[in-house]
C-alpha cells in the first residue's frame, strides 16, 4: 500500500520499515536515518555522495551504492530538442536574476521547492 508522508509532521523513519530500496537524493541526516528503514539485504542508493562506508552497511546486513552521471553532449542536445518541441515541459519554480544566485542556492538547499530554479543571465 502506498501512503504519503508529510515530512513536516512525521519523520519517515518513524513509520517506514522493511523497504527493499532507499533512493537517497538528499544525503546528510536523511541518509543517516534511512539505514534503519531498510530490511536485511536491502540497498541504499545515493546520487548525492558516496555513503560513509561499506562496513556500516555490512554491519546492518544491507548494501550501498553510489550513482553518478556524467554530462553527455548528444543526450543533452536531445533533451533540449524535446523541451523546444514541447514534448517535455520542465516545471520552473522561479526565475531569478544572476545577481540573486545566492538566494537561488539557499532555495535549493531548503528542500522546499517543487520545480527548477532558473538564473537569468542578461
Amino acid at each position: 500500500m502506498d501512503e504519503p508522508i508529510d515530512y513536516e509532521k512525521t519523520r519517515f523513519d518513524d513509520v517506514v520499515k522493511d523497504v527493499d530500496v532507499v533512493f537517497d537524493t538528499i544525503g546528510e541526516d536523511t541518509r543517516a536515518r534511512s539505514w534503519k528503514v531498510l530490511k536485511k539485504g536491502g540497498i541504499l542508493v545515493s546520487i548525492v555522495g558516496p555513503p560513509p562506508s561499506e562496513d556500516e552497511a555490512a554491519k546492518l546486513g544491507v548494501r550501498t551504492a553510489f550513482f553518478s552521471a556524467q554530462p553527455n553532449a548528444s543526450q543533452l542536445a536531445e533533451i533540449a530538442a524535446l523541451v523546444d518541441s514541447g514534448k517535455i515541459k520542465p516545471f520552473v519554480e522561479t526565475v531569478l536574476p544572476l545577481s540573486e544566485a545566492r538566494r537561488a542556492h539557499e532555495l535549493t538547499e531548503s528542500g522546499q521547492t517543487r520545480g527548477k530554479i532558473v538564473l537569468q543571465v542578461a
